[in-house]
């Protein structure tokens, strides 16, 4: 099969595309033939060495993808020849053909776009475990996101805003400042102009997957507020003194949305509650950035450029 692959890690310079083995399955398995693969952050770093990835001979990256069902093992009585399904935790998806477990493969509705599935996939069910896992605001609370506009802050940002939450955040652009507001939030700044200070103690809850920002959210949110701390797109946190939380009665909360996604019927619960936002037209994305698997270097130079709005897959 082909596939992205490296050797070494490094920059996009390490990634290499070309023919590998096929993997093989066991009995409680799926083959899954892939259309759409999903880019992300995480695997960035994993390919410069600096996050867990699953050893393979070459290293395989790649978490998330969507596809059809071309194998099935001896012990697989759920899933049949010719199913869709999707996958946003299962390794080596950066590749023509996955090996799934029947527990991580998730039933595709067929009344939504597989493209736009594969686009909200691992985003939109990281917005859902921030957003009733963790955030668990209520109508009429003021929260805020960095990074309103990328993948998951898209989504985030609608789900708050449709179930009653007024949705302020950041951006880098003014085009992905006019998005944002198309989306439903009450305000959005950006990054590159001054704004917070007027700001200070005025957030319910801040949402946080810049990293370096983690100090500014801590003096956005309210004594008795939240800082929900969820990844580090753009460099690690700062040390955060737990006395001056405890002084000021501020939680800092974060998660892995691996632990909240322990089985197949936590995977299928938490994905119908997704599809639900996007059947009655809560969330709407803006189009996926689609690159041939073969051009995966410049998918990742895109994604780490920050010019991305959205969603970014790789097509085999």
């Amino acid at each position: 099969m082909k596939a992205l692959y490296f050797n070494d890690f490094g920059d996009n310079s390490v990634l290499r595309y070309g023919n590998i083995d096929s993997p093989q399955i066991n009995a409680d398995q799926l083959l899954v033939k892939t259309k759409y693969i999903g880019l992300n952050f995480a695997d960035i770093y994993r390919r410069r060495g600096t996050y867990h990835i699953e050893k393979h001979q070459p290293y395989i990256n790649g978490y998330e993808g969507l596809g059809e069902v071309v194998a099935v093992g001896n012990h697989v009585n759920t899933f049949k020849l010719g199913d869709k399904v999707f996958f946003v935790d299962v390794p080596f998806a950066n590749a023509e053909y996955v090996s799934v477990p029947t527990e991580n493969a998730i039933n595709v509705p067929t009344n939504l776009d597989y493209k736009i599935i594969a686009a909200v996939g691992l985003q939109g069910l990281t917005a859902d475990f921030l957003a009733h896992d963790l955030g668990k605001n209520k109508p009429g609370n003021n929260v805020f996101i960095h990074g309103i506009s990328g993948g998951v802050g898209q989504i985030l940002s609608q789900m708050l805003t449709s179930d009653g939450m007024n949705v302020y955040g950041t951006t880098s652009t003014p085009a992905k400042q006019s998005l944002a507001l198309q989306q439903g939030a009450k305000k959005v700044f950006l990054r590159t102009a001054p704004w917070d200070q007027d700001y200070y103690g005025k957030f319910d809850t801040i949402y946080d997957g810049i990293g370096k920002t983690l100090e500014q959210s801590l003096s956005l949110v309210i004594n008795k507020g939240k800082v929900i701390f969820y990844g580090m797109s753009g460099g690690n946190p700062p040390k955060i003194d737990p006395v001056k939380l405890l002084t000021q009665s501020k939680s800092l909360l974060t998660g892995d949305l691996w632990d909240y996604l322990s089985n197949a019927s936590e995977r299928e619960n938490r994905s119908q509650r997704l599809f639900k936002y996007l059947k009655e037209g809560k969330i709407k994305i803006s189009d996926p950035t689609t690159f041939p698997l073969s051009e995966g270097q410049k998918a990742y130079e895109y994604l780490e450029s920050g010019k991305s709005t959205g969603k970014i897959l790789l097509v085999p």
